[in-house]
């Protein structure tokens, strides 16, 4: 298990029940058949406890109401998914382990409304794969791998493009937006390869403790001790968000949940503030947290460096979009960096250490990942 190793405090001898959960039926709604295997795990060690997993197809995904029958959500009490399904069909629903790090898709939702249903995020099973993107995208158009082999094909051999110049890495100074464990995973490999860490939090975080993070991480990645940053950054208003961008970075990395206040929070003032050292953007977190417009304005008049892009405004963008036409400065993918073959292993293996924590509790106290309602995330 990745997250801390948190003993739970000694609950109820209800609480401490391996039948706790005799009443309870745990559905899944993933794009992966089933793991016959894990089912009769969990089965197995809580007694009357089911687990029914309904195996969507990546067509299907995000059509779950469409595509599941009815009788299939009877006496569902808990669900793991990605996508909002229909309230009326869950009427025991008590808790919701998401599958993804963010939770915009059901801020509105009647179910996420419900103060009685409990929310925890897949937080920290997607850093070791994103951080590799943001890196790699990063080191792909500072290095012009993409020129040099273009024109390596065009003429048959390698070519030395010697109008490009490349920069390396140590001195240089990233910012990331949205220190959570995405964000303290690309700091993790930011720092291997020389570069200042600034990190920019909503809550202040003054103190080594307030630093920690306990959610859940795959062991020896992360910044889980909070020590990397060089210098720490907070607030809640855009002027705070400002004074962060004008640190000199050379590179910014957006990594926060998308609500209605990080809405378009990278705009025309922004890329004016970045203009002064033409910093580099990184986007993974939602593609409307960037003015699009704003985007490619800046792009084109050459006030940021370039943009990696793995979310966009739309998404996807339309046939023939600006941001679709600058290769030298621009590098989009559709929504793939979270992608990797050990993702549902370890939203698994949150499933796993959450259930133990609340039979061991006695509820749904102290769970990994738990959500802060208020925040939205």
């Amino acid at each position: 298990m990745g997250s801390t190793n948190t003993t739970a405090p000694t609950g109820t001898a209800e609480g401490n029940s391996f039948d706790v959960f005799k009443n309870d039926i745990l559905m899944l709604h993933v794009p992966l058949p089933p793991d016959q295997a894990w089912i009769d795990k969990l089965e197995n060690k809580y007694p009357g406890f089911k687990v029914r997993w309904v195996h969507r197809s990546w067509q299907d995904y995000g059509k779950d109401d469409e595509s599941t029958a009815a009788e299939a959500y009877e006496g569902v009490t808990m669900l793991c998914s990605f996508h909002p399904h229909k309230a009326e069909r869950l009427p025991k629903l008590k808790w919701v382990q998401l599958t993804s790090a963010g939770a915009d898709p059901w801020l509105q939702h009647p179910l996420y409304l419900n103060k009685d249903v409990v929310f925890c995020t897949a937080n920290g099973c997607h850093p070791p794969q994103i951080a590799e993107w943001v890196i790699g995208t990063y080191l792909m158009l500072s290095h012009h791998f993409l020129p040099y082999h273009d024109a390596a094909v065009q003429h048959g051999q390698s070519q030395v493009l010697r109008h490009l110049t490349t920069v390396d890495s140590p001195g240089m100074r990233m910012g990331i937006l949205g220190y959570g464990a995405i964000g303290r995973q690309v700091a993790r490999v930011a720092q291997a390869l020389g570069m200042e860490i600034y990190a920019y939090t909503r809550r202040p975080k003054p103190t080594p403790e307030s630093r920690k993070d306990d959610s859940y991480h795959v062991p020896g990645t992360g910044d889980p001790d909070g020590i990397i940053p060089s210098k720490w950054f907070s607030g809640s208003s855009r002027e705070d968000i400002d004074h962060f961008l004008s640190q000199d970075l050379d590179i910014l990395v957006v990594s926060l949940p998308l609500t209605a206040s990080t809405k378009q929070i990278i705009g025309r003032k922004q890329f004016d503030i970045l203009a002064k050292k033409k910093t580099f953007l990184s986007n993974i977190a939602r593609g409307p947290h960037v003015d699009t417009e704003a985007l490619v304005e800046a792009l084109k008049e050459d006030k940021i460096r370039g943009a990696a892009l793995d979310v966009t405004d739309p998404e996807p963008l339309p046939e023939g979009h600006a941001l679709l036409k600058m290769p030298d400065k621009c590098f989009v993918t559709p929504h793939v960096s979270w992608q990797t073959p050990f993702y549902f292993e370890r939203v698994k293996a949150i499933l796993e250490e959450n259930l133990e924590r609340w039979r061991v509790n006695g509820g749904p106290r102290g769970l990994v990942n738990l959500m802060d309602r208020e925040s939205g995330y």
